[in-house]
């Protein structure tokens, strides 16, 4: 009974006890009257046409030539002034000067960059051109004419562009400008360090922010290959080979969940093989990891982007295959 009594009087100061440790559990301080407060203040600036964009450079404190010479110096390039600000001139911003200096009765002559981005596109072209021909050799034309065309895409330039912290410097008549500008920028720039510091600077300057762009990619899916075993077969054919090929697994026949592995041979050794929900698709992912052993583009290939100067293109060993 005594005991029974100890165990009673004892219940109560271990939950005392136990109230009185603090919790880990943080309350947000936060006072009632922010979230509705915050909600009015998005009603108002929605009655008023949205947020405006107002530039850095209507700021008082902007200094257009410091901020020249900052990109510059952040790239670790040396570009003349002159063709710098000439290159983060658009066309649009020259003619809605004119218009105001027509209105004032003034004639100050203004370039804009059409003619730097018409040099700079050629070169980044070019260059590309070869570059991918050189760290690709074996890859068809075809291909590496796709992994160009993506590399030099107004989308691509653009998000290299407003990376480089070129939105606030370009000069333009609206504001935030758009892609196109974007990349127009971007190809004067390149147009203006071409004529600034070389063809060498220039050809590294886009081997490491357009070229770079393929880091983590696979080249493969900027080619569409519209019959991969088709082409496979063709290429066997000039090499006096045959492929053969033989379902070599199967699961979940005739199931939704059905999968299939097809290997591919030549001359009784498997070159490649493939998966896919019917026997079809297996033979056609197994012919694309075939070409892209034969191409030297397999997922484990990285680009090499540590050659110096201008490449050559190497077109002794060039595959130039077009998909029939």
């Amino acid at each position: 009974m005594n005991k029974i009594c100890v165990i009673r009087r004892f219940i109560p100061l271990t939950t005392k006890a136990m109230k009185c440790y603090p919790t880990t559990v943080q309350t947000q301080k936060i006072h009632r009257w922010v979230a509705p407060t915050l909600m009015e203040l998005k009603v108002r600036e929605k009655k008023l046409g949205g947020k405006k964009y107002s530039p850095r450079n209507t700021y008082l404190e902007w200094n257009l030539e410091a901020e020249l010479y900052a990109f510059g110096k952040r790239l670790n390039e040396d570009f003349d002034s002159d063709l710098l600000l000439q290159a983060f001139t658009d066309r649009s911003y020259v003619i809605k000067e004119e218009q105001k200096q027509k209105d004032l009765g003034i004639d100050i002559k203004m370039k804009d960059n059409r003619e730097l981005a018409s040099n700079g596109e050629e070169f980044i072209k070019n260059y590309v051109q070869v570059y991918l021909e050189t760290i690709l050799p074996r890859f068809p034309l075809e291909g590496v004419s796709g992994v160009r065309e993506h590399l030099i895409s107004e989308e691509s330039l653009a998000h290299v562009s407003l990376h480089l912290g070129t939105k606030d410097i370009i000069l333009a008549a609206e504001y935030p400008v758009d892609r196109f500008i974007l990349a127009n920028a971007f190809k004067a720039i390149v147009g203006a360090l071409l004529q600034s510091s070389g063809d060498e600077r220039a050809a590294h300057f886009v081997r490491d922010f357009v070229i770079a762009q393929l880091q983590g990619k696979d080249v493969n899916e900027f080619w569409t290959i519209d019959d991969p075993y088709e082409m496979l077969t063709n290429i066997l054919k000039k090499e006096g080979a045959t492929l053969e090929p033989r379902l070599i697994g199967e699961a979940g026949k005739n199931t939704i969940l059905a999968c299939y592995r097809v290997g591919l041979y030549v001359e009784k050794k498997m070159i490649s093989s493939g998966y896919g929900e019917s026997i079809k698709i297996a033979k056609e992912m197994g012919a694309r990891e075939a070409l892209k052993k034969i191409f030297g583009t397999e997922d484990h290939m990285k680009p090499n982007f540590q050659l110096e100067g201008i490449p050559k293109p190497n077109t002794n060993i060039r595959y130039q295959i077009a998909a029939s």
